[in-house]
């Protein structure tokens, strides 16, 4: 057997660290890498996409969904290029990602050689945390170990840059016992973390006071679905999700009033304009106009992060801790509100809008109601369903038209809010979890940007889920849409078609061309046999949904503002006026 290298001692360190898979796309800049895979005793799963960014969007999502530290790799140059929108994704969404990047021979850098890219200047920002450059073997070992305890801790992205001669170096298990190197080790343990004693008593205090409480939670309160119910029965509060925290509680709840904001539902929107107390957990919403006005409501906040805390509203008490365990000391602390009006004010405003939404997915459509689409997905999800959203109209629905259930999951680029991420994490929750339905929600724009080579990679790997269920709905509206409606509702300006227009192309046709199967829809009548269809397939699927790019994705109640803006862009030429006009009509929107 040959010398044991550096690119060997990497994957056996990998293997320390518990991972059991990475996202990659081969190239020669790691070649030794890929030597040490082939190699290995206990073999790594190399998940191989057509395009690194499609790599490191599957290491985002496979870190959403598992909870696990996903590893992405690239070779130097145009690949680890590649890598930057997904791990920007992760970065901002707080996702623990480590990228593994290859880089030209140390002898010769500085020389202009080819797919020479100063990386440690190029991943400073995204790997803000820790990006090191391994330029002997002995600094592998504390290089790789940092890079995962950085990531675990901070749950964000980290970068190791591995040169080409240093892969094929000697390894060095063990380093010399002296001042110039250092001795780590792998392994993490996660702490408890939660807040002082007189800290919680002071939240406790602004909680009791209040009269008509409001909590916001996010994705740092997924796994706190029972305390977090606990608090909200004492207090007679209702909850509104921020959208990343869409699967913390089930949208059965009479209390739960769904997403807010622009995205959301008016009866989040209200209880917010209407609340005099908030409480935030694990949530960096970042659309302050929809939040209470400054001096409306007082505030408590609770984030394992204390730099997001008082951010986006001023609060009167800062909590750092977990979700969980905070509001588990909290909770024996509040008193329990027997007025149960505001309670009941917030269940009407729900019922009202369940009414209004239902409403909206009936109303007729030119050729098909995306909303009816989404509606019809929501009546047959299977339990434990994992759902992605691409960025753009498809977050709007599943924000509003998606009824969650307990024990699924749900996420969107949330942040980053980068198109083109449905597809391949709906395919990393595949992996994650084989034995769960996934269903993946893209717009057209996104499928033509990404999502049609992210289908080679569920054809590729579709034997290794034991649950053979992958669904890809594609909004096909031919249009940019939701940034065609910003122009209108925001710019006030009309649809611009140089911009905004797109090809209609036949996306079942071409999933078939895969070995995938498929179906066009372009009537509501259709709708409801698709999802019968699609949901029973014993493979990925692709509905290729024709719908109206008319059906406006405004707030769910319009303000002066956009009703201003809007008559402006209609009136300015707006080649899709008459269309615009009678949908704004069907869904209750008054001009």
């Amino acid at each position: 057997m040959s010398e044991k290298t550096v690119a060997d001692f990497l994957v056996e360190r990998l293997r320390a660290w518990g991972v059991r898979r990475m996202f990659g796309y081969s190239g020669d800049g790691i070649n030794g890498i890929l030597g040490a895979l082939q190699r290995a005793g206990e073999p790594i799963e190399l998940i191989q996409p057509p395009h690194e960014e499609l790599a490191a969007l599957m290491a985002s999502g496979y870190a959403r969904f598992s909870g696990e530290v996903a590893v992405c790799m690239a070779t130097s140059g145009p690949g680890a290029i590649h890598l930057l929108n997904g791990l920007y994704d992760a970065k901002l969404d707080h996702h623990p990602v480590v990228a593994i990047i290859g880089q030209q021979p140390t002898t010769g850098m500085g020389g202009g050689t080819q797919q020479e890219v100063d990386l440690l200047t190029l991943f400073k920002d995204v790997a803000s945390a820790y990006v090191q450059q391994v330029n002997a073997p002995e600094q592998a070992r504390h290089v790789i170990d940092r890079a995962f305890r950085v990531a675990h801790a901070r749950r964000t992205v980290t970068c190791i840059i591995l040169p080409h001669d240093v892969q094929a170096a000697p390894a060095v298990d063990e380093p010399p016992h002296d001042p110039k190197h250092q001795h780590s080790s792998a392994g993490y343990s996660a702490p408890r973390v939660v807040p002082a004693e007189d800290d919680l008593r002071r939240a406790a205090e602004v909680l009791n006071a209040g009269r008509k409480v409001a909590i916001l939670v996010g994705a740092g309160a997924l796994g706190a679905a029972a305390q977090v119910e606990d608090v909200a029965e004492r207090l007679g509060a209702g909850v509104a999700k921020a959208l990343l925290g869409k699967a913390v509680l089930p949208d059965d709840l009479p209390w739960v009033t769904g997403s807010v904001g622009w995205l959301g539902t008016s009866a989040s929107n209200r209880m917010m304009t209407e609340c005099d107390t908030l409480l935030m957990i694990g949530s960096g919403f970042p659309y302050t106009e929809f939040l209470p006005r400054e001096g409306q409501a007082r505030g408590v906040q609770i984030d394992i992060d204390a730099s997001m805390l008082a951010l986006r509203y001023p609060m009167e008490v800062g909590l750092v801790g977990d979700a969980a365990q905070t509001l588990a000391l909290l909770a024996p602390m509040l008193e329990r509100k027997e007025g149960r009006g505001w309670r009941e004010r917030i269940e009407g405003w729900k019922k009202e809008w369940e009414r209004t939404v239902d409403e909206r997915a009936d109303a007729p459509a030119h050729p098909v109601n995306p909303q009816r689409v989404i509606r019809s997905l929501s009546e047959r999800l299977p339990d434990g369903a994992i759902l992605a959203a691409d960025s753009g109209s498809a977050a709007v629905w599943l924000a509003r038209n998606v009824r969650i259930r307990r024990g699924m999951m749900a996420s969107v680029s949330g942040t980053l809010a980068t198109m083109g991420c449905a597809v391949p994490y709906a395919i990393a929750a595949k992996l994650a979890h084989p034995d769960r339905p996934a269903i993946a929600i893209v717009g057209d724009g996104a499928m033509q940007m990404i999502g049609l080579n992210a289908l080679l990679t569920a054809a590729r790997y579709r034997d290794r889920w034991t649950d053979p269920r992958l669904v890809i709905l594609v909004l096909n509206n031919r249009d940019l849409n939701f940034v065609t409606w910003e122009q209108r509702a925001m710019e006030g300006a009309p649809k611009f078609p140089a911009t905004q227009d797109l090809p209609d192309l036949p996306y079942a046709d071409l999933a078939k061309l895969m070995g995938l199967d498929g179906v066009r829809v372009e009537s509501p009548d259709e709708v409801d046999a698709a999802w019968e269809r699609a949901l029973a397939a014993d493979g990925p699927f692709v509905i290729d949904a024709v719908v109206d790019p008319n059906v406006p994705t405004l707030p769910p109640e319009m303000q002066d503002e956009q009703r201003t803006m809007i008559r402006q862009a209609l009136e300015a030429g707006d080649p899709d006026e008459a269309g615009v006009r009678a949908q704004l009509q069907a869904q209750g929107y008054e001009l």
